[in-house]
């Protein structure tokens, strides 16, 4: 599943602190457009097509949902925050900052004021060298040719130098220190999409619960009580063979895993579903489990209040979701809440995302990745 779109973007400067200028520029694509996930090294090239100073270029991945238009508004946004002033008719020109948007994914889009992949792009070192560095496996759509093979082929004869390493805002996220990431979260809370996001922008391996047809769900909603025990031994059983085949495949010492899920979910559902003699026992069967499975090194728990829970049920609208009741729901809330606060053997943080928007808006999701950096710095 592909949440968000890879995209190209080149900088330049030649006017003021160029450096200040660029790194400046790096900081507020990461906060306001997407995740800048690679940077490329900052060059020296000199002015092409008009005679100036020598400008500083690099080049970026951005991962982000956006489209090219919502970008090349908030790019222009960016330049003009920075002090650069567009005059269309002037030519080339000298400029305290540039914004390109060069790929997206491997899109071919031509419309009004925009061109992907970037017209010109083949014939400038000044971009071809810095989206060298990023090392994608990524071909022009339309020349059919690797970034590589362009380079090769340029007419541009320009000498472009290497001035410094450039580094990403993401680096100062130190997840790499932990191996296994557990999401949780209510029905409807966004686990899965926060999984699928990080793990896109760490370059993780995801593990995600698989929703096989229950046989005992329909026959759980005609009768509870007959089939309540039934339904949880058949979640728990599913969980722990889904999770164990998944982590199975990964080296849980050297690669980075982040799940969706954590088995000790079915411990508290199935405290809201089954009665106390049939909880005593299922808790029993659970705690044998419980103690084969791999405990992840980080396990973060997205809170949001009921309302917002079941208005977003409502808007994804799975229609075996849409009973869903909000007495149901706060039980849950409560559950994990009350479970997470004895556990010892679990790195916890609880993250409220009630006001939240971490998909559309990026300034939610770096409030979410600052939260989790907060824990591993404790």
């Amino acid at each position: 599943m592909k949440l968000q779109h890879q995209v190209i973007l080149s900088i330049g400067s030649n006017q003021g602190n160029r450096l200040t200028n660029i790194e400046l520029c790096l900081e507020l694509i990461h906060q306001e457009i997407g995740t800048v996930v690679k940077v490329s090294n900052l060059y020296e090239t000199p002015s092409w097509g008009f005679e100036s100073e020598a400008f500083y270029n690099c080049a970026l991945v951005l991962h982000t949902s956006k489209s090219p238009e919502q970008i090349l508004e908030q790019v222009l946004l960016i330049e003009k925050k920075l002090g650069r002033i567009r005059n269309e008719n002037a030519g080339y020109q000298s400029r305290i900052i540039d914004i390109d948007l060069i790929a997206f994914d491997s899109e071919i889009i031509h419309v009004e004021h925009l061109q992907i992949p970037h017209p010109l792009m083949q014939n400038r070192k000044f971009v071809l060298l810095p989206f060298q560095d990023l090392n994608l496996d990524w071909k022009h759509p339309i020349l059919n040719k690797t970034i590589q093979e362009l380079i090769q082929i340029t007419p541009d004869d320009s000498i472009c130098e290497i001035v410094q390493e450039l580094e990403s805002p993401l680096k100062v996220i130190r997840l790499n220190q932990y191996n296994y990431i557990a999401i949780e979260g209510n029905i409807g809370a966004g686990k899965s999409t926060l999984a699928l996001k990080m793990a896109q922008d760490f370059n993780a391996k995801t593990v995600l619960e698989r929703f096989a047809d229950n046989p005992f769900l329909p026959k759980f909603y005609e009768d509870q009580g007959r089939y309540a025990f039934s339904l949880e031994m058949s979640f728990l059983a599913d969980r722990y063979q889904q999770l164990s085949d998944d982590l199975s495949q990964f080296d849980l010492f050297k690669d980075f895993i982040i799940a969706d899920y954590h088995i000790f979910k079915s411990l508290l559902f199935s405290k809201i579903t089954l009665e106390v003699d049939e909880f005593r026992l299922y808790r029993t069967l659970f705690d044998i489990i419980y103690k084969e499975m791999p405990k992840p090194d980080l396990y973060i728990y997205l809170y949001q209040n009921t309302d917002r829970l079941l208005q977003n049920i409502k808007n994804r609208g799975r229609s075996y979701e849409q009973d869903i009741t909000a007495e149901y729901l706060d039980k849950i809330n409560k559950g994990y809440l009350e479970y997470i606060k004895i556990q010892t053997d679990l790195n916890v943080v609880v993250i409220d995302v009630s006001d939240r928007d971490f998909v559309s808006n990026q300034e939610d999701y770096l409030f979410i990745l600052n939260k989790i950096q907060e824990k591993s710095n404790l």
